[in-house]
């Protein structure tokens, strides 16, 4: 029986057995070992983890979200993977991380706030002896009323708003959970909420490097959480960059809300940004082109959320600025209709 360890990035280590033919992640729930995972089919991705040692493989004939150079390099997604020998991984979370266990809770919608010309804030407080915790930045699953469809969204919240709960939703045309928030929803209404979900969250235990934020639309809901989690902190808050951006002036959203954190964080600068019709002080191009050299230092820690092709051009430019790939962390935003 295959004996497999993993290395959290806190430096402790948790092991295991796995029978044969049985996936890691499973092997790992049933032993009560604390790793984050949601889907269990290779279909998300929060499951990642790097072989550091010995033989580990992809099951025959199941499909996952990793590219073959991905898997070349040693990236496994464990709730698909096999231990065909002794082996480890390393884990780019810490061993508390990996505590959070997501479950159902119940919340009463507050408000549905339009912010922009196709973005909504959506916020719930969560029905009475019911509770949720979550780390900045994970997400969790909404399902559409009616519908019993799910979609997944981040908190702009922190934890400490527990009851109340703040997303910051873009609005589709004929989108699920857009046609409800637009033509249906009514305070009060009762919503089902499952989570937290995600590994892509904020890294308590680099929180004192210079950090670099870069948001895309609605991607700009978990980057809020985590300059919130920042200021509340205790101690000296490090450099922050946050550069977010929208295609046009009508679709930002928040502005006011960045202005106070930054009268709240004299540490913290913001690059608004918009591909056409700039208005005065905005950074004309998307946020990535927004970034510049001086940005970025060796020990500089980057948070990114949007589209995917933003996300890709980011991680390439962060790298060429001189940021270390291990310390940049991001989640995609796919709209679904």
């Amino acid at each position: 029986m295959p004996h497999v360890t993993l290395h959290y990035a806190d430096g402790v280590s948790r092991s295991f057995d796995v029978a044969a033919g049985e996936f890691i992640l499973d092997a790992a729930i049933a032993a009560e070992i604390p790793v984050l995972y949601q889907c269990q089919s290779g279909s998300c991705s929060t499951c990642v983890a790097t072989l550091a040692s010995g033989d580990a493989q992809v099951r025959a004939g199941v499909s996952s979200t990793l590219l073959a150079s991905e898997v070349a390099a040693g990236t496994r997604l464990l709730c698909v993977c096999e231990a065909k020998s002794d082996c480890s991984f390393d884990l780019a979370y810490t061993s508390k991380a990996g505590t959070s266990v997501a479950h159902e809770v119940h919340a009463f919608i507050d408000s549905v706030e339009q912010i922009a010309s196709n973005a909504v804030r959506l916020t719930v407080e969560l029905a009475d002896g019911e509770w949720m915790e979550f780390r900045p930045g994970q997400f969790m699953q909404i399902e559409v009323p009616g519908l019993g469809v799910l979609r997944s969204y981040s908190p702009s919240s922190v934890g400490t708003d527990i009851p109340k709960l703040e997303f910051l939703i873009r609005i589709l045309p004929d989108g699920a959970m857009s046609n409800f928030l637009s033509k249906m929803a009514e305070p009060d209404q009762v919503l089902r909420l499952t989570g937290p979900y995600g590994s892509f969250f904020l890294r308590e235990e680099k929180r004192r490097a210079p950090h670099i934020f870069v948001a895309g639309g609605t991607g700009l809901a978990p980057i809020l959480s985590m300059i919130d989690t920042l200021r509340q902190s205790g101690g000296r808050k490090p450099p922050m960059l946050l550069s977010f951006g929208c295609a046009t002036p009508d679709a930002l959203f928040c502005l006011e809300d960045i202005a106070l954190r930054k009268q709240w964080l004299p540490t913290l600068e913001s690059r608004i940004c918009v591909d056409r019709d700039p208005q005065e002080g905005m950074h004309h191009g998307n946020p990535v082109s927004a970034l510049r050299e001086g940005d970025v230092t060796p020990d500089t820690v980057a948070y990114l959320c949007g589209p995917q092709v933003m996300i890709d051009a980011a991680t390439k430019r962060l790298i060429e600025l001189g940021a270390d790939p291990a310390n940049i962390y991001s989640e995609q935003f796919t709209p679904t209709n």
